[in-house]
């Protein structure tokens, strides 16, 4: 999972920061964040339901959730994504 969000060119974490980046925001993820996601991505797929790297999406958009909703008003600032950010924002898809 790590692998799909790093090695490809227009990967998935790309996609959002160039999404968050028209207005005019900044977007970086450490890469412990990025572990994480893949962490979280790949317990959700042993414990509920694999649909493989498709599960990244719903991650993602998890975490992606709140920044997207204030972005257009934090016009000018950057988000820091880091590993405890993650672990906030979908501890609940653990459950």
């Amino acid at each position: 999972m790590y692998k799909i969000l790093t090695e490809p060119v227009n990967n998935l974490l790309y996609q959002q920061i160039a999404l968050i980046g028209t207005e005019s925001v900044g977007l970086e993820f450490s890469d412990k964040s990025i572990r994480e996601i893949a962490r979280v991505a790949t317990e959700v797929n042993r414990s509920v339901e694999n649909i493989g790297a498709r599960r990244l999406h719903s991650v993602i958009e998890r975490v992606m959730e709140e920044i997207s909703f204030s972005a257009p008003e934090e016009s000018g600032s950057k988000y820091d994504v880091d590993d405890k950010y993650i672990q906030e924002r979908v501890s609940d898809l653990l459950e």
